[in-house]
C-alpha cells in the first residue's frame, strides 16, 4: 500500500506502507549549495519529528558554520573521513567510525581532507534547520 505525503514545501513523497514497518524507497534530496548531497530517509520531510536519518556525501573542501543543535546527533561514517571540531576539540573519524554529539554542544562539521566522506546521520528529536542554531 502506498500513502502519498505533502510536506511544509509542497512536495510529494510516497513511502510503501506495511503493517510492521514503513519502507522508504524515495528520500527526499534536501536543496544544497555548497556540493553536499543529503537524502533524507526519515525526519520532518516525512513528517516524523522524532527522528531523522540522512545518507549524506560531503565534498572535498566542505565545511558549516558553527552550530549548537538542539538535537543529539549520531554520525556513522561509511568511506572517507569528517572533522569535527567541539568546544575546541579537533575530532576526526575515518570509515567504520561513529559518534554521538549532544544536544546543546558547540560543534563544526567540515570535510577538509581530499576525498568525499560519505556518512549516516541520525538527529533526535529530527533535524531542522531552525532546531540547528547556526552561527552565521
Amino acid at each position: 500500500m502506498a500513502v502519498v505525503i505533502i510536506n511544509s514545501q509542497y512536495q510529494i513523497k510516497k513511502l510503501e506502507m506495511m503493517t510492521k514497518y514503513t519502507k522508504q524507497t524515495d528520500p527526499f534530496i534536501v536543496p544544497t549549495t555548497d556540493g553536499k548531497l543529503i537524502e533524507e530517509h526519515f525526519g520532518f520531510s516525512n513528517e516524523n519529528s522524532d527522528l531523522s536519518l540522512a545518507h549524506m556525501i560531503a565534498p572535498p573542501g566542505w565545511s558549516e558554520p558553527f552550530q549548537t543543535p538542539e538535537f543529539d546527533e549520531y554520525t556513522y561514517i561509511i568511506s572517507g573521513k569528517k572533522q569535527f571540531t567541539i568546544d575546541g576539540d579537533v575530532i576526526v573519524l575515518k570509515a567504520g567510525e561513529s559518534i554521538k554529539i549532544n544536544k546543546g554542544v558547540r560543534v563544526q562539521y567540515a570535510n577538509p581532507y581530499e576525498e568525499a566522506c560519505e556518512y549516516i546521520a541520525i538527529c533526535k528529536p529530527a533535524f531542522s534547520i531552525d532546531l540547528a542554531n547556526r552561527e552565521d
